[in-house]
């Protein structure tokens, strides 16, 4: 074993490997003769295509080499594809047009309307529609949208036919067999994770609606009929996000427990459980930050049985017998795999990644938890991990604080290539789940209301002191990195304390009121409750904007961002820039052309682990291995 400072160590793990073979895997449909996924590759210019495979286990490309099937509703997108029977409908980036596969037929478009954007695609094949989210851009002014139906066998010149409108927004309309409608709604202020309704109403005359869950403190969220015309969703009445069941009126909670069934609704991907029957759903759950797989049997007494896997993350989707389920694992790339739910765990479709590494290379994700003043606070420590390497004994590691975006997004304990580029040069990752993130409560969640830019800062520091007075980081070498929201903490973070010797932004805020006034419809009310209401509040955004702090700044920073963010525009990043510069302190600005909010291509990928490995070296006094 060779003996060598932290940070110097020679990692198998190269930038382009965290792009070469690397697929942003999202989820999959079972159908009875074949499964189909999508999968976005950086070798593409990130472009996401659908794939299937069929009964005979032959692996084939659905879409063109041009296809691009991606959304840009409510700018995160999701629900860009669906299936059933023979049909496949999906989305195209480029324009937003609608089209679909017809058993082995070349696609056809069904609408395509410049301005109109379609989402949460459900196919009614008995009705012979294609239901969606549609937003509409034309006119000046927030985008409106409305839940539409496109007819699959005649012309939709006009871009679809309203059946709901009224809302700020819409999610997941589905129709049962019965032709009754089911869509989830919202208004601002409110994000969907703080109330939600589920709406209920016939075909025929979707205006006779009934909301049946949700509102008033709840969120209510992914509607889907089972086999026997009851609606199955997820709500949070009790802060949890639980399973019930609506039928002939009566709603009913079929395994009331204090885990969270779903996440927030930041993309409007399909349900995440799958209905096996009238009495069985597949799903999965977070206990203790862990992901469990398993069957909630509903049909006689109550259970919820596990099923045997060693994934710590999970995600479902699916109906009947057969799903996809999407894996992720403590020491190996996350895993999209066929699912009976008899016969348990089937096939791999596909890996996130096609890196051959080393399992003794695998930095495995320890659980911390210490209780600040608003309860306890969680994260993940990912300790530097080389088989061939060993620091000097009296060497303590640098550390990188991760600050994950939202900011109700959640860090997850599964194999991560992007941190194990780090930790094999021997360099700790400690990503937390500071007040405000998902996957332990809405009590939790809403910790952060009022407090951002506070309680997340506060945590982030505090997990960077508690691993330090464990005696597991160097005090003289921490730094913190986040992105979007993360972003903002890091920022806000570098200007609240000396902490950090260091801070990378990725399309992070600087400005708390340029957010309030120059962000899309979605995020558009979003400060107000993690902040303050607007414009009413306006000292407090100022006060709490690092851009606005910048005297209290005393180290280097690096920050990347997208010439196309819709999200964080650019002039963030280069306002941050800008009065970085001027207080004479270092500073590194990239902008990526044709990057948006999160980056996708390879070429970028590649430039920002590279440049911010150089960097932290530069900062902490170490050099990296060539």
């Amino acid at each position: 074993m060779i003996t060598a400072p932290f940070g110097s160590w020679v990692s198998p793990i190269a930038a382009a490997d965290l792009t070469v073979a690397a697929l942003r895997l999202s989820h999959g449909l079972a159908l009875p003769d074949r499964t189909l996924w999508s999968e976005g590759n950086p070798q593409q210019r990130g472009r996401t295509s659908l794939w299937q495979r069929d009964a005979a286990g032959q692996v084939r490309e659905l879409t063109g080499p041009d296809a691009n099937v991606r959304t840009s509703v409510n700018e995160y997108g999701g629900g860009d594809w669906t299936a059933a029977g023979e049909l496949v409908a999906y989305t195209e980036f480029t324009d937003s047009s609608v089209w679909l596969i017809e058993a082995d037929q070349p696609a056809r478009r069904l609408a395509g309307i410049p301005g109109l954007r379609y989402a949460a695609l459900h196919l009614a094949l008995p009705q012979r529609l294609l239901l969606a989210v549609r937003e509409d851009h034309r006119a000046d002014g927030e985008p409106a949208q409305a839940v539409v139906a496109l007819s699959l066998d005649t012309s939709n010149d006009d871009g679809g036919t309203v059946l709901a409108a009224g809302a700020d927004f819409y999610a997941h309309p589905c129709l049962s067999t019965s032709n009754q409608l089911a869509w989830c709604e919202w208004n601002h202020p409110d994000m969907p994770w703080d109330q939600a309704r589920i709406v209920v109403a016939p075909l025929d005359d979707p205006t006779d609606a009934t909301v049946v869950a949700g509102g008033a403190g709840s969120a209510a969220l992914y509607p889907s009929w089972a086999p026997d015309g009851a609606l199955i969703y997820l709500d949070d009445p009790t802060g949890f996000w639980n399973f019930f069941r609506w039928s002939e009126g009566t709603a009913t909670a079929l395994w009331p427990a204090e885990a969270d069934f779903c996440g927030p609704l930041w993309v409007l991907t399909p349900p995440p459980y799958a209905i096996i029957d009238a009495g069985r759903i597949g799903c999965t759950w977070l206990e203790d930050g862990f992901a469990h797989l398993g069957v909630l049997d509903f049909s006689g007494q109550p259970s919820l049985n596990r099923l045997p896997t060693d994934a710590v993350t999970a995600s479902v989707t699916g109906t009947g017998e057969r799903a996809v389920a999407l894996l992720g694992y403590a020491d190996r790339p996350a895993e999209l795999v066929e699912l009976d739910w008899v016969a348990g765990i089937g096939d791999t479709l596909r890996s996130a990644s096609g890196f051959g590494q080393d399992p003794a290379l695998a930095s495995r994700a320890e659980a911390i938890t210490w209780t600040s003043a608003d309860g306890p606070v969680h994260a993940w420590f990912y300790p530097p991990t080389n088989p061939d390497y060993q620091a000097p004994a009296d060497e303590l590691p640098p550390v990188q604080v991760w600050s994950h975006g939202g900011p109700t997004a959640f860090a997850d304990p599964g194999f991560n290539l992007g941190v194990q580029y780090w930790t094999s040069r021997g360099i700790g990752i400690l990503d937390v789940n500071y007040s405000g993130s998902s996957g332990y409560g809405r009590a939790y969640r809403e910790r952060l209301n009022g407090n951002w830019g506070l309680s997340d800062v506060r945590d982030c520091i505090a997990a960077a002191n508690a691993l330090v007075a464990a005696g597991r980081a160097d005090r003289d070498r921490l730094s913190i990195r986040g992105g979007s929201a993360g972003g903002y903490t890091t920022l806000s973070a570098l200007t609240a304390s000396t902490v950090f010797a260091a801070g990378v932004s990725l399309y992070g805020i600087g400005d708390l009121e340029s957010l309030a006034t120059d962000t899309h419809k979605f995020e558009a009310h979003y400060t107000d409750r993690l902040v303050a209401p607007y414009p009413a509040g306006r000292a407090v955004y100022r006060e709490r904007s690092p851009i606005h702090r910048l005297d209290q700044l005393q180290c280097p920073m690096l920050i990347f961002q997208g010439a196309d963010d819709k999200v964080v525009p650019p002039n963030q990043a280069e306002a941050m820039a800008a009065a970085v510069a001027a207080r004479g302190l270092p500073v590194a600005l990239h902008i990526f052309p044709g990057e948006g909010h999160g980056f996708r291509q390879a070429a970028t990928i590649i430039a920002v682990a590279e440049e911010a490995l150089a960097f932290l070296g530069s900062v902490h006094g170490f050099t990296p291995a060539s």
